[in-house]
C-alpha cells in the first residue's frame, strides 16, 4: 500500500527579507557562481537515485525527489536523475560547445541554442531545485517506458512539490521548447525566481559568447520567467 506523506513546509528563504527589504539569497547563488559540493544547503543524492557519479540538490528538494522516486518504484516506474545542479562554469561549457556549432548572427545563434539550453547565469539548474530525469531526448517520452514515466509524473509529481516548468507552449508560455524530462521543486524554486527577478539584470549576464544579446532577446523575461503554472498554486510568474 502506498503512503503519501505531507512534505515539510520549506522556510521562505528567498522571501524573508532584511530591514533593507533585500532577499537573503545572494545573486551569485542564483547565477550558479558556486560549487554545490561546498554549499551547506546542498546534498548529493545516493547512487540508486542517479546515473551520475554525483548529483547535488538542495536538501529539501533531494528529500522530496527520493520520496517521489520510491513511490514511483512501488508502481513499477523507475525515475532517476541524469542532471541536477549545474553551476555557471558547467553551463558555460554546454553553451560554448553549442555556440561553436551554430550559424548565423549572434542573436540567431543564441535563439537556436535557447530552444533547449540556458544561457549561463539564467538556468534553473543553478538553483539546486531543478533536475532532469531518465533521458533528455524528446522522443524517449513519446512511447514505451518513457511515456509511462511521463504519465506517472504528470499525475503524481505535484504531490511531492515537483512540477514541469517547460510544458508545451500553450496559453502564452514563452521561452524554451517543451521538456518532459525537466522537473522543478516548487516550494523553493518559486521563491528563488522572485529573488532572481529582484536581483539579476541583463548587465549581470556576461562573459561568454553571445551574452551581449541577452537583453535584445529578453532572456530574463521570456526564458527565465517563461514557465508553466504549478497546479493549484496561486503564484503567478511575473512574465
Amino acid at each position: 500500500m502506498k503512503v503519501f506523506r505531507f512534505l515539510p513546509v520549506v522556510i521562505m528563504m528567498a522571501m524573508l527579507t532584511s530591514s533593507q527589504n533585500a532577499p537573503l539569497i545572494e545573486k551569485y547563488e542564483l547565477m550558479g557562481r558556486f560549487e554545490p559540493s561546498e554549499h551547506s544547503d546542498f546534498t548529493s543524492l545516493p547512487s540508486r537515485y542517479t546515473n551520475r557519479e554525483s548529483a547535488w540538490l538542495r536538501k529539501e528538494a533531494a528529500e522530496a525527489f527520493m520520496l517521489m522516486a520510491d513511490s514511483a518504484a512501488a508502481d513499477g516506474i523507475r525515475i532517476f536523475v541524469v542532471s541536477a545542479t549545474r553551476n555557471h562554469e558547467y553551463q558555460e561549457e554546454i553553451w560554448t560547445r553549442k555556440w561553436a556549432s551554430q550559424n548565423g548572427d549572434e542573436a540567431e545563434k543564441a535563439l537556436a541554442i535557447l530552444e533547449y539550453s540556458s544561457m549561463p547565469g539564467t538556468s534553473r539548474h543553478h538553483w539546486g531545485t531543478d533536475l532532469d530525469i531518465n533521458s533528455v531526448e524528446p522522443s524517449y517520452f513519446e512511447s514505451g517506458q518513457g511515456a509511462r514515466i511521463y504519465e506517472w509524473m504528470s499525475a503524481n509529481a505535484h504531490k511531492f512539490g515537483y512540477f514541469q516548468p517547460y510544458t508545451a507552449q500553450m496559453r502564452g508560455r514563452t521561452g524554451y521548447n517543451e521538456e518532459k524530462w525537466h522537473w522543478s521543486y516548487q516550494p523553493i524554486a518559486r521563491k528563488l525566481l522572485k529573488a532572481y527577478n529582484h536581483l539579476v539584470t541583463p548587465e549581470d549576464i556576461s562573459g561568454f559568447p553571445g551574452a551581449e544579446v541577452n537583453a535584445e532577446i529578453d532572456v530574463i523575461g521570456r526564458y527565465v520567467n517563461g514557465i508553466a503554472d504549478f497546479p493549484g498554486d496561486p503564484f503567478v510568474s511575473p512574465i
